[in-house]
């Protein structure tokens, strides 16, 4: 078993500590029978870690920030940016390369993929960190998922991410990041779930959330989305908004936002039978992990 990368098949909440709350999550999702993940692998902490470690300017500014105080914005602002620059211009060691060009080959080296952060303290019970580091959609080639993966390793270090960390007490040298890299989808639409109600915290309403084309437009809030609410199987309420733009793959790699044509703005996304499928795909995960979660589904 690889020391740097693991596929999916190899990944369960036991390994939260190598691969981080992301990637721990969709290793467990393989194990959930007719749930359909994309396929893909986790670069481990390991060589965030080795990254970190083989570069003493960064060592030295990850202590530095240690130091800090919530209040110090302008030094959280000067040091984290130093970070973010000095990661990206870390060249991945040889060996990493290789072994990650090794699974690439597997997959399909020219195939579109999600680079994916996945840090150590992520889509923890205790704290907040959805959101803070940052996930590529449609990265085509070895050398833009390279590129990438630093990328999200620096994300660890955004100023909201760092200032986040010093105000709830997490200490900066023992959060580490991993790289989930994963075949894209081209979804017709997406969306997140919640299996129990967000607004109301009742566990018996699964609240979803639908956008036309890919999700991280609607995560960003960028988009409007469509949003149906299920309860003892039955919709018990529906709110189709006006969609007037949504996010699409483009042909070259990355993503852009377009303009939904005008008689599909306001049609539902989804159909009702589609709506009552997924609230039952939720209800098996949530089964799975033993307590309400929110899921990305497309």
């Amino acid at each position: 078993m690889s020391s740097y990368i693991l596929g999916f098949s190899e990944i369960d909440q036991s390994k939260l500590m190598i691969v981080g709350g992301k990637g721990a999550n969709l290793g467990e999702l393989c194990q959930i029978e007719e749930i359909r993940v994309p396929d893909g692998f986790c670069l481990t902490t390991e060589a965030y870690q080795r990254i970190i470690g083989e570069t003493p300017l960064l060592s030295k500014l990850l202590e530095q920030l240690s130091l800090l105080k919530p209040e110090d914005r302008t030094k959280i602002s000067q040091l984290s940016g130093e970070m973010r620059l000095h990661i990206e211009g870390t060249t991945i060691p040889e060996d990493i390369k290789a072994e990650l060009a090794r699974h690439l080959i597997r997959l399909g080296e020219n195939n579109a993929y999600a680079v994916r952060s996945s840090a150590t303290a992520e889509d923890l019970p205790l704290a907040s960190f959805a959101g803070q580091q940052d996930t590529y959609l449609n990265i085509i080639g070895t050398e833009a998922i390279e590129q990438h993966i630093s990328k999200c390793w620096a994300s660890l270090f955004t100023e909201r991410a760092v200032t986040y960390r010093l105000q709830n007490g997490f200490d900066h040298c023992r959060v580490h990041m991993a790289v989930v890299v994963q075949k894209m989808v081209f979804p017709q639409a997406s969306g997140m779930m919640f299996t129990a109600d967000p607004v109301t915290s009742n566990r018996k309403v699964v609240a979803i959330e639908a956008a036309f084309g890919l999700g991280e437009a609607l995560v960003s809030g960028q988009v409007n989305a469509d949003s149906y609410k299920v309860q003892s199987g039955k919709v018990i309420e529906q709110q189709i908004s006006t969609k007037q733009q949504a996010s699409y793959a483009l042909k070259d790699g990355g993503t852009e936002v377009q303009e939904v044509e005008a008689d599909r703005q306001q049609r539902p996304v989804l159909t009702e039978e589609q709506i009552l499928r997924l609230t039952r795909i939720g209800r098996k995960i949530e089964a799975h992990f033993g307590s309400p979660q929110d899921i990305e589904w497309c």
